[in-house]
């Protein structure tokens, strides 16, 4: 049943548990315990609990510190306005990662460089189109528009802060071959591009490639940044040499 949950949803109720599990416990043996150590132990169950639960591994730290990182704060005695303001900007910033189980990624400098090579080679009187799906802060569309005012590049983004630091940079940059929207990259018409770019997480990779191959035209390329798809040969691959070792897989349509 967890298993059918976002992994955010899953991690809340283990959470919880854990706090229920201890209370009961401390109830039953009618221990004093001091609040970081129930919290700690709070924060060992849920980590256990998280790991035959068949969660991420990042899941694990994360279920492990909360409730401890909550009594430290708690004791540290902060405004509840800094709290607001924190949560505030991480969702403008992560929006619907909760449910998306897409984060915020940033491409390298290296990465836009080695897609500069894999775009089509330019044509008198002619141009071409590429998007990036989940685009971020819109680095990669700037660079290539830039370096090839031949095509032209589109984005979108969901998170609000990163769609406005997208739509801002593009402004200032003047490139008037370049936009972007916010909105679902679910929404969008893949067929409209030639060039299809996305650096989203292992989660949503099925299902965009299934509606690649619905939607894109033949002679025209899909490409993912790090993430595969799984049970798909791709055509080829670029390595690229930047701190986290980069992988564009590249598929012809």
């Amino acid at each position: 049943m967890l298993k059918k949950l976002p992994p955010s949803i899953t991690a809340l109720l283990l959470q919880s548990a854990a706090v229920v599990l201890m209370l009961l416990t401390v109830n039953v043996t009618e221990r004093y315990v001091s609040p970081l150590l129930f919290a700690l132990l709070c924060g060992l169950l849920a980590a256990t609990f998280s790991f035959f639960a068949g969660l991420a591994k990042w899941w694990l730290v994360i279920q492990l510190i909360f409730a401890p990182a909550l009594v430290l704060m708690l004791a540290v005695k902060l405004p509840p306005t800094l709290f607001l303001g924190v949560f505030l900007i991480l969702l403008l910033v992560y929006w619907s990662t909760f449910h998306t189980q897409v984060p915020l990624y940033f491409s390298s400098n290296k990465v836009w460089q080695a897609l500069e090579h894999l775009l089509p080679v330019a044509k008198i009187n002619s141009d071409f189109t590429f998007i990036d799906l989940g685009c971020g802060l819109g680095g990669v569309l700037t660079h290539l528009a830039s370096v090839r005012p031949d095509g032209r590049y589109f984005g979108v983004e969901a998170a609000p802060l990163p769609f406005f630091w997208s739509w801002l940079r593009i402004g200032l940059s003047n490139h008037h071959n370049c936009q972007v929207r916010w909105g679902n990259l679910w929404d969008c018409d893949l067929s409209l591009y030639d060039v299809v770019f996305a650096y989203l997480s292992p989660v949503p990779m099925e299902k965009l490639w299934h509606k690649a191959r619905a939607e894109m035209r033949p002679g025209t390329m899909f490409i993912s940044s790090t993430f595969n798809v799984l049970d798909q040969t791709h055509h080829g691959t670029v390595q690229v040499d930047d701190l986290h070792h980069s992988t564009l897989f590249i598929w012809h349509m």
